[in-house]
């Protein structure tokens, strides 16, 4: 093996000793559990990445296999390893031992085991012992499929398997009207939207593996795809006014004081809940934007918009309850009246969420801490309205999540990764942060330093030349260069986007672009593409979306400097 091991998460605890053990065929995974059928899943995926090097193992429970023909004892042993979701991995010379405090440890276990098979030259790995646990209890990946991008299901299979890898044991699809509902099909008709079936499925894969599969659905702002259509277009906040949203439209956010509102809600939990069996709920209720602005505006200006805000959420919560499940929300509105934190159920989990280096706050975590008010800290890989990324600005905000989290006693860590605008950016360019998340939330200790280029080329990208890593970090840092630096975008995304009436708007700001240069930048990463070497088996698909994003950044840097007059 490799002088240099590469581990994402880096471990907690790891020791090198003279040594080393070498795998054989016609030998076993030896599990000594109570109900070894259990850990079959586990042991086969062992068994399946060591097949890939042409070991061939059995698996076994029998207390019969002689000692010199195991290769590897998967046990589980809590009296041995104290911390929940925690693993010990020891390389002897005789066999490989892996201890796990409970299922998922031994997973993790197994997980480590196959990241170091991935780097073993000859079959052999050296002895060492590895102890590890997580800081966070959940660490979760939250993807946007409303805005407005699908993924198939096979693409949400590998990103579960890769994510799983990791580490991970929570995943969200963020929906507002992309999941079928059979009592409201015109909202979703045109939407390609997850099938029960499908989630029904998705949710074995997802258990297999330790994740827990959490039904998310907004549930009082971001509506505003549901009224577009006539059924729903009286339930809107803006309903019967001249009022516009933020962006220009109509509603955005249902009314809260119509009884119409909590039985649209009630209808769509009631459809959605029975395909998951996550005991958590993500109801949202973010960036309610127009609330108080039209039909709820009297009641607002009678009792105050926050208290207006928090009996809508106690009315959801309810309903929550009502499913036997543990209501999450977003905590950025009732954030803005700290006042009434406290009235906030203690039995629901609040999302605090912020994407810039600086975000999440360290006074919103304390607000909640101080309420007894379990939270997640919910960062963001920073690859939206971007087409790249912004590598700089997510490992902050990835960073900083976890140390505050850490700090102030957050049971969660959520990773989103989100669509606005279109969801320009291929799902690769979003790799870096989530990767980032894995290891930063698992032990930021030993993680915050992570060589996150290294740990992209070779658990990412499986690619032999170490080079995309490499490009992929580089690459979400191009957005720096042509200078005017916006927050939650690259100027080479607004490019992209604005017409040429828009880009007229800001005309002083977009002439102080350095867009030669960044051309230059972005021409020396194409070159250095063509020499990578991978070898997963989505190879080509990756590499055809890194030339797809650098053209889209070369275009923006054209529209720019035909907007300067070249």
């Amino acid at each position: 093996m490799s002088d240099a091991i590469n581990l994402v998460p880096v471990p907690r605890k790891l020791e090198i000793f003279p040594g080393s053990f070498s795998f054989r065929t016609e030998t076993f995974i030896q599990l000594e559990c109570p109900q070894p059928q259990d850990h079959l899943f586990t042991s086969r995926h062992l068994k399946q990445k060591l097949a890939s090097l042409n070991i061939e193992l059995d698996i076994s429970a029998s207390k019969s296999v002689p000692d010199h023909k195991i290769a590897v004892i998967l046990r589980l042993a809590p009296e041995s390893v104290p911390h929940s979701q925690g693993y010990r991995l020891i390389v002897q010379p005789e066999h490989i031992l892996i201890e796990g405090h409970d299922d998922a440890g031994l997973f993790y276990g197994t997980c480590t085991l196959a990241q170091l098979i991935d780097q073993t030259q000859g079959n052999t790995l050296s002895c060492m012992s590895i102890v590890d646990w997580p800081d966070f209890p959940a660490r979760g990946v939250m993807l946007d499929i409303s805005r407005d991008k699908v993924p198939t299901m096979e693409t949400l299979f590998g990103m579960i398997e890769l994510l799983a890898s990791w580490k991970y044991n929570e995943f969200q699809l963020y929906t507002e009207h992309t999941f079928a509902y059979q009592q409201h099909p015109e909202v979703w008709e045109k939407a390609s939207p997850m099938t029960a079936e499908e989630i029904l499925e998705l949710d074995k894969f997802c258990r297999e593996r330790f994740i827990n599969l959490v039904p998310n659905q907004n549930s009082f702002g971001h509506m505003h795809r549901w009224f577009d259509h006539e059924r729903y277009f009286p339930l809107g906040e803006l309903a019967g006014t001249d009022l516009k949203n933020w962006w220009g439209k109509g509603s955005y956010s249902l009314c809260p004081i119509d009884p119409g509102s909590i039985e649209l809600i009630a209808s769509l939990y009631k459809e959605l809940l029975p395909n998951f069996s996550s005991q958590l709920f993500n109801v949202g209720c973010d960036e309610t934007f127009d609330l108080g602005l039209g039909r709820s505006k009297s009641e607002c200006d009678r009792i105050g918009k926050g208290r207006v805000y928090l009996e809508f959420l106690k009315k959801i919560h309810d309903l929550v309850q009502s499913h036997g499940r543990t209501m999450q929300f977003w905590g950025d509105i009732i954030m803005q009246y700290p006042t009434l934190v406290p009235e906030i159920p203690t039995d629901v989990i609040a999302l605090e969420w912020g994407y810039e280096a600086s975000d999440p706050p360290a006074n919103h975590c304390e607000k909640f801490a101080s309420a007894n008010i379990p939270f997640y800290v919910c960062p963001g890989t920073s690859s939206w309205n971007t087409i790249a990324g912004r590598t700089d600005n997510a490992l902050g905000n990835l960073s900083t999540a976890a140390l505050n989290g850490k700090n102030y006693g957050a049971i969660g860590y959520l990773v989103t990764d989100w669509g606005d605008n279109g969801h320009w950016q291929a799902l690769p360019i979003s790799y870096l942060g989530l990767a980032a998340g894995a290891a930063y939330s698992w032990c930021y200790e030993t993680n915050r330093n992570i060589d996150i280029k290294s740990v992209l080329s070779q658990h990412a990208f499986h690619d032999s030349a170490g080079l995309l890593g490499h490009i992929a970090y580089e690459l979400g840092n191009a957005y720096q260069v042509a200078g005017n630096i916006p927050d939650n975008a690259s100027i080479l995304f607004e490019l992209m986007q604005a017409s040429f009436g828009d880009l007229q708007e800001h005309r002083e700001a977009l002439y102080s672009l350095d867009l030669k240069k960044t051309q230059d930048y972005i021409g020396f990463l194409s070159k250095s593409l063509e020499q990578t070497a991978l070898h997963g088996a989505d190879s080509d698909l990756v590499l055809s979306e890194f030339r797809q994003t650098i053209n889209l950044l070369e275009h923006a840097c054209k529209r720019g400097l035909l907007f300067q007059g070249d």
